[in-house]
């Protein structure tokens, strides 16, 4: 009861005080000890769970901008060698057209043989280059794909780590906290290889 209104303690409430004022633990060794032990540390790993989901979500985003990247980058590879089908076709008319045409005629369509030819020599530099940015930003969409995995892996863990965390607290049981620190560190190891693109 507090001085302004009713006021009700919950469980967890309850077990804080009682372990705070000095309560007997029940034959259950440091039990205050244990609450306060686990509470700092699913605090630490809550937050450092919400820091890697983050990453994880942020990693997810890049890994599809780059794959929007990547095919907008083969649609203009593929118009590009759309134009240089084309040119390549006028180019084959253009010599049909000189090898049909009387000889005063040739040094015309000959000159539009080269003008294809060069032409053609530029659209496929732009097309090469093209589906090289595409291949650049494929393999970096499935690097952060990658990098995505690790980070969602690791915030999984964390959040196993929690959920032992709680039941430990309920249980009481001493092997149940090492699975949660356990489950913890494996967790920041992967968060760790994650940071460093692994």
């Amino acid at each position: 009861m507090s001085e302004h209104g009713f006021h009700v303690h919950g469980p967890h409430d309850h077990e804080l005080e009682h372990a705070q004022q000095g309560g007997h633990d029940g034959g259950h060794g440091d039990h205050g000890g244990m609450i306060n032990q686990i509470a700092l540390f699913t605090a630490i790993i809550a937050t450092i769970g919400a820091l890697f989901g983050y990453m994880g979500g942020a990693t997810q985003a890049n890994a599809g901008l780059y794959k929007n990247n990547a095919a907008i980058k083969k649609t203009e590879a593929s118009n590009q060698w759309n134009y240089y089908q084309s040119k390549s076709t006028k180019q084959s008319l253009a010599e049909l057209s000189r090898d049909l045409a009387s000889d005063d005629k040739k040094a015309v369509y000959q000159a539009k043989v080269d003008r294809y030819e060069k032409e053609k020599v530029e659209i496929k530099a732009a097309a090469d280059k093209l589906e090289a940015d595409a291949t650049v930003w494929d393999k970096q969409s499935d690097e952060q794909m990658h990098q995505h995995h690790r980070w969602a892996q690791s915030t999984t863990v964390l959040q196993v780590s929690i959920a032992l965390a709680a039941i430990a607290l309920l249980t009481k049981k001493k092997w149940l906290e090492y699975a949660m620190f356990g489950a913890g560190g494996i967790g920041l190891v992967i968060g760790i290889l994650a940071s460093l693109h692994i």
